[in-house]
């Protein structure tokens, strides 16, 4: 396909990316047109659709983009087998990465909304094994006696919803610095889940043992 006029070649698409991330997230996606994201990258607007078909899959290919970051960067964690141990990982891991991509975040919950019903389904499914990662931590927790919840699914939910909260209110310089903004969360979450000791105690586990028995997850 011959490039368009005001098209600045490779690096182009990239910055076509975080035009749009940087609009979405600041004015919400139904308010934001191409000829907007054009202007921010600096090439006429026809020259956008050399990079995506239309304005949905550009917001399509940001929140997969996220949710597959995410999920990346917490599979390579090398996380402790103690649950309370990998809980309070967990929790750490999440704000602290989180917090290095607030527009990514804002995105990916507030404009859920805005997707076609086919990507809908896409970026459930990748949240969804997000959340049933931290469900797994809950139900060892539970088998191990170390956590009390009455239901691990809505305990991942809410624990997940305190967590984002962080993003739409902590500013750096504030009263709390990053470091202790991490720690009154988790032991909020600690609190939230029931925990029956402190972290880093004797574990549990033992590296043979078998998976805990009660591996299947709730349904949410």
């Amino acid at each position: 396909m011959p490039r368009k006029t005001g098209s600045h070649g490779v690096i182009t698409g990239p910055r076509v990316r975080s035009a749009a991330r940087r609009l979405f997230a600041r004015y919400g996606f139904a308010a934001v047109s191409m000829r907007q994201i054009a202007a921010d990258v600096g090439v006429q607007a026809g020259a956008l659709y050399t990079y995506t078909p239309d304005k949905q899959a550009l917001l399509f290919d940001l929140m997969r983009a996220h949710m597959e970051e995410v999920l990346a960067a917490w599979t390579a964690e090398a996380k402790p087998d103690d649950p309370v141990d990998r809980l309070e990982h967990f929790t750490r891991f999440h704000i602290t990465h989180h917090l290095e991509r607030t527009e990514d975040v804002f995105i990916s919950y507030m404009e859920l909304r805005s997707l076609t019903p086919e990507h809908f389904r896409t970026i459930v499914a990748l949240r969804r094994a997000y959340e049933d990662a931290l469900e797994q931590i809950l139900i060892a927790g539970q088998d191990f006696d170390v956590f009390r919840v009455h239901d691990t699914r809505l305990a991942t939910m809410a624990v997940i919803a305190m967590l984002n909260g962080v993003q739409t209110w902590f500013r750096d310089g504030g009263r709390l610095g990053r470091d202790a903004l991490v720690d009154h969360h988790w032991a909020m979450v600690r609190g939230a889940v029931g925990c029956a000791r402190p972290p880093s105690a004797a574990s549990p586990l033992s590296s043979s043992e078998a998976t805990p028995h009660r591996s299947a997850v709730v349904s949410r």
